[in-house]
């Protein structure tokens, strides 16, 4: 148990961000295997709609520190390859 009030707060401030982080992420994974559900049925005009949203969602994640910026853009590199691999 905590011995201080700061700890205490401490506490308080990682399980509201570890709470806040998991949503992000939840939302990130559920828009990406949404698109490559689309990907692996072929739908590429339903792809190429759902792609912006999806990156837009990696990037809102990465905005907040919930995933490495790195992450983000190797996610989103591979995904809108795959996109324009089923298009062609």
């Amino acid at each position: 148990m905590a011995n201080t009030k700061s700890a205490v707060k401490r506490i308080g401030q990682a399980v509201r961000n570890r709470e806040r982080n998991r949503a992000q992420k939840s939302r990130m994974r559920t828009e990406i295997k949404k698109l490559r559900q689309q990907i692996e049925t072929g739908d590429a005009a339903g792809a190429r709609e759902t792609l912006p949203v999806t990156l837009r969602v990696i990037d809102v994640t990465a905005q907040k520190n919930a995933i490495h910026r790195n992450v983000a853009a190797r996610t989103k590199s591979r995904l809108t390859r795959a996109v324009e691999k089923i298009a062609s």
